[in-house]
């Protein structure tokens, strides 16, 4: 998703696919760095109302709207090098090897590599972050639901690389970022990502294979 896109809940009927691919769009950008001075003002002053009152997304969308709001695009970018950046290991850590393996670089990583060549997928040309980062693992599953290639971009190959790469290790990391005090956007954000995982492993538990 770039900084163009809009930020909005859609109905079903109104393109849910599209929506959500840029709900993984959205949290890509958000988890590899500060939003730009775009998104921030798209992001203040983004609907919060979901089109049925009382869907599930609603509360922690206006939660991250409304810090936003609240925040200066200063303070997030503090907040960020607070939470995932600085010397050494960082306040809390992005990458999936962490969480699944204890350190970074190990097994989950080679397998994730595997996994994405055979989706002839590679990590872009001078991106140094490993492919198991969460906005990484976001935009894999942006690619899936909006990519044009039938052949990769399908349902079930969403499934599969969800429960696998994702579902495993998400809430963990969402747990962590809730646990530092110093934590107000990216908490909210983090709120918003665990909600919004947890209606993509409802909805593929749903799916027949």
């Amino acid at each position: 998703m770039n900084s163009s896109a809009s930020v909005v809940f859609q109905s079903q009927d109104s393109g849910e696919e599209l929506a959500r691919a840029e709900v993984y769009g959205l949290l890509a950008e958000l988890f590899f760095a500060p939003p730009s001075q775009g998104l921030f003002e798209q992001l203040r002053v983004a609907v919060t109302q979901a089109p049925r009152a009382g869907a599930f997304l609603e509360g922690s969308w206006g939660e991250l709207v409304g810090a936003s709001r609240r925040l200066e695009l200063p303070e997030i970018e503090a907040e960020y090098v607070a939470l995932f950046g600085g010397v050494g290991k960082p306040a809390v850590c992005l990458f999936s090897s962490w969480y699944l393996a204890g350190a970074l670089n190990q097994q989950p990583l080679v397998e994730l590599r595997q996994a994405l060549e055979a989706l002839g997928l590679e990590r872009p040309p001078g991106v140094l972050e490993t492919e198991d980062h969460i906005a990484g693992l976001c935009e894999v599953m942006r690619y899936l639901i909006a990519g044009e290639d039938l052949g990769v971009s399908n349902l079930a190959t969403q499934q599969r690389f969800f429960n696998t790469y994702l579902r495993v290790w998400a809430d963990g990391l969402c747990e962590a970022i809730g646990a530092q005090m110093q934590a107000d956007f990216y908490r909210a954000l983090a709120d918003f990502a665990r909600d919004f995982f947890a209606v993509e492993a409802q909805g593929f538990d749903l799916v027949e294979t």
